[in-house]
């Protein structure tokens, strides 16, 4: 299993919003980079949608694993600690679907009308990004 940490690529930045411990502990990573990039790859290159997976995977494991448990004075709650890392991952998500990050999503576009002909084109315009052309 290869890690490495680069925060300057992809893959390192996938690691850094999914808080992999590879980050903080070089000897305890928690994904492959082979893994780190089949999230990258299954979300079309998407740093945030990656780091979302990562998380959601992680969510699921703490989950699974930990479920609650109570023994004398340690309680650990594993399905409170993979409801808020999923929280952190829908929040990942809304900043793909909001544009954050992304110089694009920046970009709006001002319709002047000037007279009734440019009125016209507006409207037609309008109607014709709503239904999605």
């Amino acid at each position: 299993m290869t890690t490495t940490y680069d925060p300057t690529t992809p893959a390192g930045q996938v690691r850094l919003l999914a808080q992999d411990s590879s980050i903080t502990d070089p000897g305890g990573p928690i994904f492959s980079d082979e893994e780190v990039t089949a999230f990258l790859n299954l979300n079309g290159g998407d740093v945030r949608l990656a780091a979302a997976a990562a998380l959601d995977v992680v969510a699921a494991s703490e989950i699974y694993v930990q479920k609650r448990i109570k023994l004398l004075d340690l309680t650990t709650d594993g399905v409170q600690e993979g409801q808020q890392l999923h929280v952190l991952a829908e929040a990942l998500r809304e900043q793909v679907m909001t544009g954050v990050g992304n110089p694009a999503g920046m970009f709006d576009v001002a319709e002047q009308v000037n007279d009734e002909f440019s009125q016209r084109e507006r409207l037609r315009k309008q109607f014709l990004r709503l239904q999605g052309f």
